[in-house]
């Protein structure tokens, strides 16, 4: 059973990576949505200013300080190995810092860098936004699951 400072140290990816994956949820169910029934220049300003507020130091705490955790509890593991729960706790860590962080650096971000270049008053504007929502919707939903199944992976890691 996992004790001591490294309980707490994977508690807290498990907590970040659940928090990440509800940040995402409710952006794919609710804002997304939302913005995709806008008339699309409303939309698009709506999400270019999101993606500027977004950046902000709470938000960076819990994503990017849960991938420095998920990169801590990682190599712990490696010198724990092979007790109970490591294979769990890899996993973990894996699961949040590719298919969570790693998704957003490799397909979301690039799509909004794309995004603010956009005018959105500008008819040439629509079918970019139009790709822009049903493809970075889908990319949410894949960094979505695997900060859910980092989060379900530690608190697997943790009882064992």
């Amino acid at each position: 059973m996992i004790a001591g400072p490294f309980f707490v140290l994977t508690l807290v990816a498990a907590l970040g990576c659940g928090l990440v994956a509800g940040v995402f949820f409710a952006f794919s169910t609710s804002v997304m949505r939302t913005l995709a029934a806008l008339p699309p220049a409303q939309g698009i300003a709506a999400m270019q200013k999101l993606n500027v507020l977004i950046i902000n130091p709470l938000f960076l705490l819990v994503f990017v300080g849960t991938a420095g955790v998920c990169v801590v509890v990682a190599v712990v593991t490696f010198v724990l190995w092979p007790d109970p729960g490591t294979v769990a706790l890899l996993l973990g860590s894996a699961l949040y810092l590719f298919g969570s962080f790693g998704v957003t650096v490799a397909a979301n971000i690039p799509r909004n860098d794309a995004l603010a270049k956009l005018d959105p008053q500008a008819q040439e504007s629509v079918e970019p936004w139009r790709s822009y929502v049903r493809e970075w919707t889908a990319w949410n939903h894949v960094r979505a699951a695997g900060a859910l199944a980092g989060c379900a992976a530690f608190v697997l890691g943790l009882a064992a």
